[in-house]
């Protein structure tokens, strides 16, 4: 694959229009979050006024629970996918390059791009008052498409970690660091690890408190069952 950074360099100011339209395009369907959406219209409960006050899918199921959790993980979901396939598909068409590999930088340069605004959106939604999640699904889809071997990293530390401790917290945790070196590990591109940083930084400044808490001893393990109001 091309170096991004050289790519860059060879695109000139022709990248800017394509990097904005795809930035703002992903930043608004980050905001289409879907925590504060179902229970503030549908339920006519804010989430953002219960438990740690986080507009996140954890804080929802401890508060909430029931089917209209799975909503709120679709939301989500398919909000990060929307970004990155609509933001590599205008690059595409707007840059309309013949070289496979220019084509592979580009796509590898926009997903890391739209995913970034799109998490931005997500933790920072303009029309919700910029109080949103931290993250963790969001990001997480963003790692699977961008490549399997960086979900791998990412998924599995998780995955292993909220199990064995029942800390989600610390799972995200691991999610947010690992990221930049398992995008290191997979492309040895200095840009997409830059971005990469910035996007797991983001994740890790949004669970300081639980990172505080984490090393205080006193961080909320996850359950099955909702936790009674004023639980963190």
């Amino acid at each position: 694959m091309v170096d991004t950074l050289a790519f860059l360099a060879s695109q000139g100011t022709g990248i800017l229009l394509p990097a904005l339209l795809a930035a703002v395009l992903s930043y608004f369907c980050g905001c289409f979050n879907g925590a504060v959406i179902v229970s503030k219209y549908i339920l006519r409960n804010d989430v953002r006024t219960h438990g740690s006050g986080n507009a996140g899918l954890t804080n929802f199921y401890r508060t909430f629970g029931g089917p209209l959790t799975f909503v709120v993980i679709l939301c989500d979901v398919l909000k990060a996918v929307v970004a990155i396939q609509l933001s590599v598909w205008l690059a595409g068409q707007l840059l309309m390059l013949e070289d496979a590999a220019a084509q592979q930088a580009t796509r590898a340069l926009f997903e890391y791009w739209a995913g970034t605004f799109c998490l931005l959106g997500h933790m920072f939604p303009c029309m919700f008052g910029f109080k949103g999640g931290k993250g963790i699904l969001s990001g997480g889809t963003i790692a699977i498409m961008i490549d399997w071997r960086v979900a791998l990293v990412v998924w599995g530390g998780f995955l292993v970690l909220a199990v064995l401790t029942r800390y989600v917290s610390l799972g995200s945790c691991w999610a947010g660091a690992s990221f930049p070196f398992a995008t290191w590990f997979v492309y040895h591109d200095v840009l997409l690890t830059i971005l990469a940083v910035f996007l797991g930084g983001l994740i890790l400044w949004k669970h300081r408190g639980n990172i505080r808490r984490l090393l205080q001893g006193n961080e909320s393990k996850f359950t099955l069952h909702k936790k009674k109001e004023g639980s963190q």
